[in-house]
């Protein structure tokens, strides 16, 4: 036996191996005090591991999934984009307990060890000019694009899934024992079993070209909707700022990385803040932050902090970096090409339909045991001469073909890439079929308010020094002023205290048009520091020496600077939340530099206006600084000393600047998509991280709250039931409590205090504000709803988000949000907000069109074919309709008008009906098997049979003859006149199916509202015509008559179906309009 291989990747100096858990180890396991275990002579002895800080990316467990390591990739999987983000990098091999592990070896690699000015050198850069153009299109021409490799094809597996999936593998072993049948079972072979057999194979063909062509195009279609996700990255060449296509990022480029960004290729950094976190559990599955480093932390490329990799992301703080390897090259690059094995398991609609098909399969072998058995224990004694061995095996194969609704694939590849195309359209990209079926089931949507339901364009309005608030517009006027100092200190806070920088290309242009990159909040302070003051000026006279990012936990940003114009003065500039920093302030600045300290009234006249402020929804920030000059630790060599010392004195006597207020106006549409997303059934719960009143405020301009404030329940209302408020004399409490419409603000800190029965009363609420929230609160929101069973989508687009976005049933991102937040979503709004009733709607429809695709095939292409088979077995009667005309029901007729459905427009009432319930509504229930069989079904049978007998009665052979006649010639009647007279029965037959299933197509194209009010679906006429073209085809080409049995029928029989089917058409109208009329009746109940 040739020796098996696997591949394994070589993380460590220590000899890396692969477990039998399937788990891969990056370096040896490690005690969890951080010590390595090594034992000698069967004794264990411990080691300090090499590690920087207690935040090494080593853990105390160092085996990692295999499934945590690979980049994101998203593939096409026949009609839908499924996420592969994590894969398999290895399959273990033993032979004789040994294994064999060609390894990929990262020890050649020194970027790490190597010198930041010899990287510069090899490179060809430098940090203050980067790349010139020239090098870039070299390098572009000698590496290549920033691209990783396509996965493999897989296409041999593939064409199996096309050839076999479904019900193809029925149809190979149907075409294969008709073909017996005919040769050598046949005695004599009859021509039209081989003509059954051929239709079989086309068929089976057939549908597997469709399903082939329909994932090619689907994937052209998602490709091109992956292409519009933004990949933007910032890097410095010829000496400015500029924005790229991340693609087009070489070795060499000087990249600059801001909170939130996920590296587009592996880095060496050149510059880090002291607070630069990178999450590497993509690759690691360590969950921990890596603490980024300039020098090396250890000799191992993928444990130093000094080296950031792709696909990771920078959780806080900043960084320069040296672009050091792109494309394949990369560790993520490096580790895919071992494998890229697709992701397994079926989405919850194909597990919808593969339920429907077992359920299929089911009656089918059911009925074929009864056919097997009645032939075995009564007919071959009784009757012998009925049904010969190759006979059964025919009628075995008819009931396969009657029962097996060959049409239904196809119909549902068509439909799904019709969504996708109708999802591009709209600018949004699902990432995985997934995320369509889920959106019809969403039942409450969180949405972050930043960036989602407001522009993300702010601006400052006012601002206070000392008492009195004055517009933002006066600033410019009075900074020069005599008694201005106190404004001038504000301005070195907004400029020195920001990470917001103006774009280089736009510095010319007036302030308020200028591109700025960077936080919107910053954006704004920095817009109105430079309306008074040339901000880089500003910059200019202040060396900052140390920074402590804004994090959504402490709410405020540290910048320590150093004045260059007087020595050894150096000043702790915060600003952040008014409710975290006024606290701390122990005194005030004035508007003429005098500081006074603040008393009582004082603190009471800022709260005041905070919360004036906050109640027009505009967002307070505080800005504060404090002399740093007696922290004692050294910023460069003791970062966290020096950290920890900063924040301490951050904690009082801070001396308060100003106060400034930013407007981040609502988008336009969004009261709009509030009122639909409602009236669908759908809650709409505000998750923001701003202070209570500004959030209250901001709900009720977007219609997420609609009561009047003085109406709006908090926590107090969760901590007594009504008995105990009415008993209190609170009876006016009680009623508003028991409205209609239900509203209630929580804050952050409120959460936290919140029990399991007071959870269950905050679900019942139609309007809900969750204020000053942490990403942990809004992780637990998601938890606490989907413990209630309510299908949770989440909105976000900041890093803050992201662990909600992935916990949620569907995680929603802005195409304008961070790297992160789009990384962990399930569906990315390219446009805006408006976007997300789009994909409502269409999330609904396509659930909505298959079941009316269902309910279409079923009554002609499966009941209505069963039972000429059934009653030829069990009562002796022809066979009425051929198993040849099934086929070409099944996949023609019927078949050209389910494709028709999957166009169906929205029915009109599909945006006010209540969401579907996941877990109990599925595609094919009891009440869609009883209306396609009890009714339709029952319908169509029986006016086939009717006008197929009356026909034979006319033509002289009357029913009683027929009936447990076993083939019994009525005397007077040739053998040959026999004969054409089934012939024409069953062509009667075919086309009394055809023709109602016209009238059938109008029935189920609605389920609620009547058909005649419905918008008409243009493709209905050509697919109607294109079924009588087929079944004229069929029965008045002479060459066909003697093959397929089929006949010339009179013209009678082709207008009496119209009348059975307009008959069927107008009983479904009256179902439905007692339906409408009487919603809780008997009949509603059965209603599919």
């Amino acid at each position: 036996m040739a020796e098996k291989k696997e591949f394994m990747v070589d993380l460590s100096p220590v000899e890396s191996q692969l477990p039998s858990t399937g788990r891969i180890q990056y370096a040896v396991d490690l005690d969890p005090r951080g010590e390595q275990r090594v034992e000698r002579g069967g004794h264990a002895r411990y080691t300090r591991s090499r590690s920087r800080d207690a935040i090494s990316i080593r853990s105390a467990r160092r085996s990692v999934d295999p499934a945590l390591v690979l980049p994101p990739t998203y593939r096409t999987v026949s009609f839908g984009i499924d996420e592969n983000n994590r894969q398999s990098l290895a399959k273990v091999a033993k032979k004789d307990g040994k294994q064999q592990t060609p390894e990929i070896s990262f020890g050649a690699l020194d970027y790490h060890t190597a010198s930041v000015e010899d990287l510069y050198t090899r490179f060809s850069s430098s940090r203050n000019i980067g790349l010139s153009s020239a090098r870039v299109t070299q390098q572009l021409n000698t590496v290549g694009r920033n691209i990783p490799s396509p996965p493999p094809s897989q296409w041999f597996r593939k064409i199996i899934g096309y050839l076999y999936g479904g019900f193809g593998a029925i149809l190979f072993v149907a075409a294969i024992l008709v073909f017996v049948s005919w040769k050598p079972l046949g005695q004599p072979a009859s021509i039209d079993n081989l003509a059954l057999a051929i239709v079989l194979v086309i068929v089976w063909i057939a549908q597997a070209a469709f399903s082939f062509w329909q994932d090619f195009s689907t994937s052209r279609v998602m490709a091109s909707i992956t292409g519009m996700l933004p990949d933007r990255c910032f890097v410095l060449r010829e000496g400015s700022l500029q924005e790229i296509d991340g693609r087009d990022i070489v070795p060499g480029d000087v990249l600059r990385i801001t909170l939130g960004n996920k590296l587009p290729a592996d880095v060496r950094f050149v510059e880090v803040s002291t607070d630069a976190r990178f999450d590497r559990s993509i690759l690691t599955g360590e969950t921990v932050p890596l603490l980024g480093s300039v020098q090396s932390t250890d000799d191992n490329y993928l444990e130093t902090a000094c080296i950031g990799m792709a696909g990771t992301h920078c959780v806080s703080g900043s960084a320069w970096g040296l672009v050091v390897d792109t494309g394949d090259r990369t560790i993520f690059g490096r580790i895919a090409k071992l494998t890229s094995t697709p992701k397994q398991g079926l989405t919850p609609l194909q597990k919808e339909i593969l339920y429907f098909v077992l359920f299929i399969c089911s009656l089918m072998l059911v009925f074929i045991i009864v056919v097997i058995a009645v032939w075995a224990g009564w007919l071959r004694k009784e009757h012998p001469g009925w049904i010969s061995v190759a006979g059964l095996i025919v009628d075995c194969v008819s009931v396969a073909v009657a029962f097996i609704p060959e049409g239904l694939p196809i119909a549902v590849v068509a439909s799904l890439s019709i969504t996708a195309s109708i999802m591009k359209r709209n600018k949004i990209l699902c990432k995985s079929l997934k995320t369509v079926e889920t959106l019809g089931a969403v039942n409450v949507i969180c949405s972050d308010k930043t960036g989602t339901l407001t522009r993300n364009q702010m601006s400052v309005t006012e601002y206070v020094v000392g008492k009195e608030p004055t517009p933002a517009t006066k600033a410019g006027g009075l900074y020069d002023g005599a008694e201005s100092e106190g404004l001038r200190n504000l301005a070195i806070l907004s400029s020195v205290c920001n990470e917001a920088e103006f774009d280089a290309a736009t510095m010319n242009e007036p302030i308020p048009q200028r591109k700025v990159n960077g936080d919107a909040t910053d954006s704004a302070i920095l817009r109105f520091a430079e309306s008074m003051v040339s901000v880089s000026s500003v910059r200019a006279a202040w060396q900052t020496i140390f920074k402590v990012a804004f994090n959504s936990k402490n709410k405020f940003a540290i910048t320590v600077a150093e004045s260059r114009n007087e020595a050894s003065k150096k000043i702790l500039m915060i600003k952040g939340a008014p409710d975290i920093l006024l606290p701390r302030c122990g005194s005030s600045m004035d508007a003429g530099g005098q500081i006074y300290r603040l008393n009582e009234s004082s603190r009471r006249s800022l709260e005041n206006l905070k919360d004036s402020w906050s109640s027009q929804g505009k967002r307070v920030i505080l800005l504060a600084q404090k002399s740093a000059d007696n922290v004692q630790s050294n910023s460069a060599s003791e970062p966290r000393e020096y950290e920890n010392e900063i924040l301490e004195s951050a904690k009082s006597e801070l001396v308060l600047v100003g106060l400034v207020a930013i407007v981040d106006p609502p988008r336009p549409e969004i009261p709009e998509v509030v009122r639909i997303l409602r009236g669908a059934g759908i809650k709409i719960f505000m998750v923001t991280g701003d202070f209570k009143l500004t959030a209250a405020a901001i709900a009720a301009e977007c219609g997420i709250i609609t009561r009047d404030p003085r109406h709006v329940d908090d926590i107090c209302n969760l901590s007594f039931e009504d008995d105990d408020l009415e008993s209190a004399g609170l009876d006016e409490e009680k009623r508003f409590s028991e409205d209609r419409i239900r509203s209630l603000v929580l804050s952050g800190s409120e959460l936290e205090t919140l029990d399991d029965s007071q959870w269950d009363k905050v679900v019942q609420y139609d309007e809900i504000v969750f204020a000053r929230t942490t990403p942990d609160q809004k992780l637990r929101i998601v938890k606490e709803l989907q413990k209630r069973e309510m299908t949770v989508g989440m909105t976000g687009d900041g890093v803050n988000d992201a662990p909600s976005l992935k916990q949620a049933d569907i995680g929603i991102a802005m195409g304008s949000g961070s790297d992160v937040a789009i990384e962990a979503a399930d569906m990315v709004l390219l446009d805006s907000f408006a976007g997300i009733v789009e994909a409502v709607r269409y999330g609904r429809v396509v659930f909505e069109n298959l079941k009316k695709t269902v309910i279409y095939l079923l009554p002609a292409g499966s009941f209505s074919e069963f039972w000429p088979v059934l009653t030829n077995v069990v009562f002796g009667l022809p066979q009425v309709l051929s198993s040849f005309n099934m086929i070409v029901v099944c996949c023609l007729t019927d078949c050209a008008a389910a494709i028709a459905l999957a166009y169906e427009k929205p029915e009109a009432d599909v945006l006010l009906r209540k969401p579907r319930n996941a877990k109990k509504d599925r595609l094919v229930d009891w009440k869609l098997i009883l209306q396609a069989y009890g009714f339709l079904g029952l319908i169509e049978a029986t006016s086939s049979f009717a006008m197929s007998y009356w026909y034979a009665q006319r033509a002289g052979v009357p029913f009683s003859t027929l009936w447990f006649g076993f083939g019994a010639i009525p005397a007077g009647v040739s053998q040959a006149q026999y004969y054409h007279v089934l012939n024409v029965a069953s062509s009667i037959y075919f086309v009394n199916l055809v023709v109602m299933q016209w009238f059938n197509l109008f029935a189920v194209r609605v389920r609620r509202i009547s058909v005649f009010t419905h918008k008409m679906n243009w493709y209905l006429l050509p697919a109607i015509c294109f079924a009588l073209v087929i079944a004229i085809f069929f029965t008045y080409v002479p060459k066909f008559h003697a093959v397929l049995n089929t006949a010339v029928i009179p013209a009678e029989y082709w207008f009496l179906p119209m009348a059975f089917g307009m008959g069927l058409l107008l009983l479904d109208e009256g179902r439905k309009l007692l339906v409408r009329k009487f919603p809780k009746s008997f009949l509603a109940k059965l209603a599919w």
